[in-house]
């Protein structure tokens, strides 16, 4: 399941993000999102875990957390719709 996080502290680094959810099951991916031109974080992120039970525990338990000083929202993310 493809997770979005938002909210992010824009120090948090993609391993950050990982650590954070691998407390909740396999991680295959996470990727903080950065502007192409200014190389800033752009404030959220994606998580990738294979198992949906997993998933979903971690959206539940995460969302509205604290992370880096920042209350995140947690959420499954929305499949890309064409521009």
């Amino acid at each position: 399941m493809n997770i979005f996080v938002a909210k992010l502290n824009f120090r948090t680094t993609s391993e950050q993000l990982n650590e954070y959810f691998s407390a909740y099951g396999t991680v295959t991916s996470a990727k903080v999102i950065f502007d192409r031109e200014t190389q800033r974080s752009k404030g959220f992120g994606f998580v990738e875990m294979p198992d949906d039970e997993e998933a979903e525990n971690a959206i539940r338990e995460l969302n509205e957390s604290m992370m880096d000083g920042r209350t995140i929202v947690v959420k499954k993310a929305r499949p890309k719709e064409e521009r």
